[in-house]
């Protein structure tokens, strides 16, 4: 009688027996730090459920960013890059003096946003103004646009989430913030016909953004936790065109703060910010371990999907 074994219930084996594909990382290019996952608005495809409501990972403060960057510094490390997640950012009440703490240590910083109310708030635009006058060349802010079309948009999103989105974008481009765009390819249209509508939408509201450039407009794979993916071996990467130097975890980390936690930890990668096999230890020596890729995201988003959440790594 045979016996089915669950795909991606073992580190080290898969379902069919063989070695589980591992990733080992290199160097720590960019340091993510999910500030926390509350946020304005709860979308239908946020891998990280954040919403209004969800605060399972709490707001992290500017004093422990710092304890990281000090690591950073004392270990020298080779870390370029610090990526702010969440969650919203800007609904995080130290998010100001973060960002200002991470570009004044001459860090690139890349900080994910929605774009809409939170950002919009008057302290937090005059702050960002003064700041990106002083650090314009460092400071890129990812907005998140699920769909170049507004209903398919507001499908994800939520109702009258468009327009707001839309008026914070333009005001970061009006006023020469260096913008990028998180898309998604759900809409099984090809990139082609993708970049081509977001390319019309930018012309339409004036904004400084290059379609066809894979850095200003990030297309990134969908992400189902019911879709069936196949598990990677070490075989694997003979015949993929994906290699591990290319997976995120191959050179970064990020930074969450649980709720009830005394401190924050260090997880394997942006994607599974709840997964107790991907979590190593609170700092960020602790966390250069090998990475066994045992899970679909690993599979679905990094592996075939070529996903990548950093500026630098993008593709």
């Amino acid at each position: 009688m045979s016996i089915t074994v669950k795909k991606f219930s073992n580190s080290l084996i898969t379902a069919k027996g063989e070695e589980r594909a591992y990733i080992d990382i290199n160097q720590l290019q960019t340091l993510w730090i999910n500030t926390g996952t509350l946020c304005n608005i709860e979308c239908k495809n946020c891998y990280i459920e954040s919403s209004p409501k969800n605060d399972q990972l709490s707001f992290i403060t500017h004093e422990e960013v710092c304890a990281y960057l000090n690591e950073i510094e004392a270990d020298k490390l080779e870390t370029k890059e610090i990526g702010l997640t969440g969650g919203e950012p800007f609904m995080n009440p130290d998010i100001i003096p973060i960002i200002e703490t991470c570009l004044a240590r001459g860090f690139h910083l890349i900080v994910l946003t929605n774009a809409m109310q939170p950002l919009q708030r008057q302290r937090i635009q005059q702050s960002l103004l003064a700041l990106n006058k002083q650090y314009s060349s460092q400071l890129t802010l990812r907005v998140s646009i699920d769909h170049f079309q507004p209903d398919i948009h507001e499908r994800q999103r939520g109702k009258d989430s468009w327009f707001p989105m839309i008026n914070g974008l333009k005001w970061l481009s009006d006023n020469h913030f260096s913008i990028d765009i998180a898309g998604r390819t759900f809409s099984q249209q090809n990139e082609t016909e993708l970049r081509q509508g977001y390319a019309e939408l930018f012309r339409k509201h004036r904004i400084n953004l290059d379609a066809m450039s894979a850095k200003q407009l990030v297309l990134f794979p969908e992400m189902e936790e019911n879709t069936d993916v196949p598990e990677i071996t070490t075989a694997c990467w003979e015949i993929i065109s994906n290699k591990p130097e290319n997976i995120m975890c191959s050179s970064s980390r990020m930074i969450v703060k649980r709720k009830g936690a005394a401190t924050p930890s260090v997880v394997a990668c942006t994607l599974l910010p709840y997964e107790k096999e991907f979590e190593f230890a609170s700092t960020l020596k602790e966390s250069a371990k090998r990475v066994y890729l045992n899970h679909h995201y690993c599979a679905s988003f990094c592996v075939l999907g070529g996903g990548s959440c950093s500026v630098n790594e993008s593709h």
